[in-house]
């Protein structure tokens, strides 16, 4: 696969991930669960960053960005502080799988740039509980 191919995977994933972060994060009460409320945020504005980078590195390369899709697939129980958790660790998953197959189609900054993230996606859904492992994103 292409660079290019491979970025326009990643938007396609920070499009999702961005979209599902602001439902988690409008659904969190900051009064009752003030850690999930902040982590739920700092996540959000990491991958509406990473989108934005992506769109950008798309645009380098000559390609047209892919939008977002019309709908992402969101939990029933969105009142539900273990619920919203688990759809926030399943999203950083979701996250370092791709980052990791970014690592594999790119070369250079791209790549370094890659690796970084990868590591942010495996270290961010550790706090959302997912288990640590040797090579995060490599199931």
């Amino acid at each position: 696969m292409s660079e290019l191919e491979a970025l326009q995977v990643a938007l396609a994933a920070e499009h999702a991930a961005v979209h599902v972060y602001g439902v988690l994060g409008a659904q969190t009460s900051r009064t009752a669960q003030p850690a999930l409320a902040a982590a739920l945020g700092d996540a959000y504005t990491q991958h509406r960053a990473r989108r934005d980078r992506a769109i950008a590195d798309v645009r380098d390369l000559g390609g047209t960005p892919v939008g977002p899709e019309a709908a992402y697939d969101l939990p029933e129980r969105l009142g539900d502080p273990a619920v919203v958790t688990q759809r926030a660790r399943e999203l950083e998953e979701d996250a370092a799988r791709t980052y990791a197959f970014v690592v594999s189609s790119t070369t250079g900054e791209r790549r370094a740039r890659a690796i970084v993230d990868l590591s942010d996606a495996a270290v961010r859904g550790l706090a959302f509980g997912a288990r640590p492992e040797t090579l995060p994103g490599l199931d």
